[in-house]
């Protein structure tokens, strides 16, 4: 069963919201060239870089962590040495990294917006990050509602931070659709009654979409972005 929380047996009721998440769902996945600058200043391979950079990333977008005890926290590492000055420079190509959206969701967005649905954005996302997508992306007016992890001091999977986002839209968890590319996040989504549809393409979300006879599709096509990792 590729969506989570539906039936065979049973029909859910008809959905009238969308809850998406933002990194890599609306936006593209960072590339190598931009993930192996930033290792580079630890003077590790991307794999490990990864690593260091999941470890603690929670923590970080729930506004947990300053950014300076986050990116001195990769230096907690055995043999790892940052210099404080390289810390401006990791917060301003850690934003840029994940900047790049993807047109073909924003064009989706756009278009369940103007059918009359209610839309709300649910990502955990640390202030820098915040800060960028509040104020330079024009397709945040198309949201009812939206919720940060860093604002309201939750994140994902905690399941106080999706009751928080069906609050602000004023939609019951049972006509209301999730779209988030991580299981964890998925799954605890649907343990709250939610449709959950976790996204992998967009081929595959138009796919999962139709086999729920929903009524708004995104393109078929597909936009061009890094080679799938686990990040």
């Amino acid at each position: 069963m590729d969506i989570a929380g539906t039936s065979t047996n049973a029909r859910r009721p008809e959905i009238r919201a969308i809850i998406l998440d933002y990194g890599e769902v609306l936006c593209l996945r960072p590339t190598e060239k931009q993930l192996r600058r930033m290792a580079d200043v630890f003077d590790i391979d991307i794999p490990r870089f990864e690593t260091l950079y999941e470890k603690n990333r929670r923590a970080y977008d729930r506004g947990d962590l300053t950014p300076d005890r986050y990116w001195f926290a990769f230096a907690d590492e055995p043999g790892f040495r940052l210099a404080a000055d390289k810390i401006p420079l990791l917060r301003a190509w850690d934003v840029e990294m994940w900047s790049n959206t993807n047109p073909l969701m924003i064009a989706w967005l756009e278009a369940l917006h103007e059918s009359g649905l209610r839309t709300a954005l649910l990502s955990n996302m640390h202030a820098d990050m915040v800060a960028k997508v509040r104020g330079e992306f024009e397709w945040m007016r198309t949201f009812d509602c939206a919720v940060f992890s860093h604002e309201v001091r939750l994140a994902k999977p905690e399941p106080k931070i999706y009751q928080h986002c069906l609050e602000g839209l004023g939609t019951r968890a049972q006509e209301t659709l999730f779209i988030d590319d991580r299981e964890v996040n998925i799954a605890a989504a649907s343990a709250l009654g939610l449709a959950a549809i976790r996204f992998i393409s967009v081929p595959q979300l138009r796919a999962e979409l139709e086999r729920l006879e929903f009524r708004v599709l995104p393109s078929a096509r597909e936009a061009v972005s890094a080679p799938a990792r686990q990040l």
